[in-house]
């Protein structure tokens, strides 16, 4: 895999985002084991640590799961979670874009009705 840093966030959470582009996109299936920790820090460049910080951030999101002694793996257990995430960062998006709370209920109330 390479990977540019962009410098804007830590080296970590570059990593996990793209691991995480990566999985959804299909590039990386469910039940593929990705690279030893010290392998991927070889090829990225990067200290170990660095990399078993982005993959403790890829399972606590649920993207994978780690196994001792076998190694990380791409999983889909928790998708609802990611969905969830998704789902989160969109409306952070729209906060972060000006959207206050009282348009976006609107919004809600428009789409779903005022059940």
């Amino acid at each position: 895999m390479e990977l540019r840093f962009s410098g804007k966030q830590d080296v970590y959470l570059e990593i996990a985002e793209k691991y995480k582009e990566y999985i959804k996109l299909g590039i990386i299936k469910k039940g593929e084991k990705l690279p030893s920790v010290r392998t991927a820090a070889g090829e990225l460049g990067v200290n170990p640590n660095t990399v078993a910080k982005a993959y403790a951030v890829l399972e606590e999101q649920g993207y994978i799961c780690s196994l001792p002694k076998k190694g990380a793996f791409v999983t889909y257990g928790n998708i609802e979670k990611v969905k969830q995430d998704e789902r989160k960062k969109l409306v952070y998006t729209l906060r972060d874009a000006g959207v206050d709370r009282a348009t976006l209920e609107e919004w809600i109330k428009e789409i779903y009705g005022n059940d």
